[in-house]
């Protein structure tokens, strides 16, 4: 099965609002089997619409659509579908009576708009909004079907989280199932060339996608069948083979992340860490920080972007900076040891380099970054060799720094 997207709205076109339903969209409609041929942003053109409409349905089974659902004089969506459908709008009473009591409840009065919100093309199926007013639609069309939403990103998601999943999971009798496995620090190549053997054994059921982010990529297998249980077995014998290939590579799965995992590592073996980061300017610990409950395990950061806070604060001798330069493997491990000292942390994690877009030597270009992980008895480091964008860089050492706390935890713990 695959879909299409339309999006409506002037202020999609000329930059003022992001698209971000139909990313959304198309990662929701993936997970279930659909696949997105093409998206469309059209504006609030009634002519646009059904031409972009025609175009769709000509080509996929399903066409969602958002935008243009409001209560305002440029939202033609309804009438649009309604002209392209060949039927007339009728006044929806039960739609009239829930944005009535919305309206009662917040204490305000309903608009003369507010009524035309509720007129509705026939054959409607009307999709509930839990987070708004404005309704979904669900339509019949030969044997295609129109799901239409509001623009609005939170209201799209809780019709297509409430209303429209469950609904497509009752109308197929195929089962579709996902193991996802997260990986760090090596690139999408590197990952398929170690198990291009394993993919070869795969049966046609079952497939494989790469996801690519900074520092990271997400491998998703993909399976289909008649019989759920059947599947499941098939996809996680597939994972377990390619888990067990990639080795340390593969650090969690699903939704989860490095900071999650660091923390479930750290919490379970009773870990305490600290940070002392120059380049990156406290951003390993503002990553740290996002899990709740961190506090059980990160006891702060140190910020030392000049040398003078490496030298006072964190105890780097002077003539290790003046030898080997802010920027050495010497320098980090002087600086996880001094963290650990100063804050009591069982590990440290130091980074130092040159984030860009100046800075750099011929020896030391820009993009050479430090990083160390430990103790003052041991200690791993490792030398990133980034790129020359300033923001890409930070966020590369970050997810590096990362990966190198986790596996020397695994590894040592």
């Amino acid at each position: 099965m695959n879909a299409s997207i339309i999006t409506v709205g002037d202020e999609i076109l000329i930059g003022q609002v992001i698209d971000t339903n139909s990313a959304s969209l198309g990662q929701q409609l993936s997970d279930i089997g659909i696949r997105v041929k093409k998206t469309w942003s059209v504006s609030d053109d009634h002519g646009q619409i059904i031409l972009a409409m025609q175009q769709a349905l000509d080509e996929t089974d399903f066409l969602f659509m958002t935008g243009g659902l409001g209560p305002t004089k440029d939202d033609i969506t309804k009438k649009a579908i309604a002209d392209f459908l060949g039927v007339d709008l009728y006044f929806d009473l039960p739609t009239f009576e829930r944005i009535q009591k919305i309206f009662e409840r917040h204490g305000r009065e309903m608009s003369p708009h507010h009524h035309d919100q509720c007129l509705m093309p026939i054959g409607v199926q009307i999709l509930r909004n839990s987070m708004g007013t404005a309704p979904g639609m669900l339509f019949k069309y030969k044997n295609k079907m129109i799901i239409s939403m509001p623009g609005v990103p939170y209201e799209m998601k809780a019709i297509m989280n409430e209303e429209v999943l469950p609904w497509l999971s009752q109308s197929s009798d195929t089962h579709i199932y996902h193991k996802t496995m997260l990986t760090a620090c090596n690139g999408e190549t590197t990952i398929e060339t170690a198990i291009a053997d394993i993919l070869s054994e795969m049966p046609e059921n079952i497939k494989i996608a790469y996801l690519p982010s900074i520092a990271s990529v997400r491998l998703r297998l993909s399976g289909t069948g008649k019989e759920k249980s059947v599947l499941i077995t098939e996809v996680e014998k597939y994972s377990d083979k390619i888990v067990s290939r990639l080795g340390e590579m593969v650090f969690g799965f699903g939704e989860s992340s490095l900071e999650k995992e660091l923390w479930s590592l750290c919490v379970s073996k009773n870990l305490t860490v600290s940070t002392a980061e120059s380049c990156t300017g406290g951003a390993i610990a503002a990553r740290l920080v996002t899990i709740p409950g961190s506090s059980a395990y990160f006891m702060g950061g140190i910020v030392a972007y000049d040398n003078a806070v490496k030298e006072n604060i964190l105890k780097v001798k002077p003539e290790t900076l003046i030898q080997y330069g802010a920027v050495s493997e010497q320098t980090v491990i002087e600086m996880v040891n001094g963290v650990t000292s100063l804050l009591k942390t069982v590990i440290g994690v130091s980074i130092s380099g040159i984030a860009g877009p100046d800075g750099g030597t011929d020896q030391k270009p820009v993009g050479t970054i430090w990083i160390a992980v430990g103790h003052e008895h041991q200690q791993i480091t490792y030398l990133l060799k980034a790129g020359k964008d300033r923001t890409k860089n930070i966020e590369t050492a970050t997810v590096y720094a990362l990966d190198l706390l986790r596996r020397f935890i695994q590894k040592h713990y």
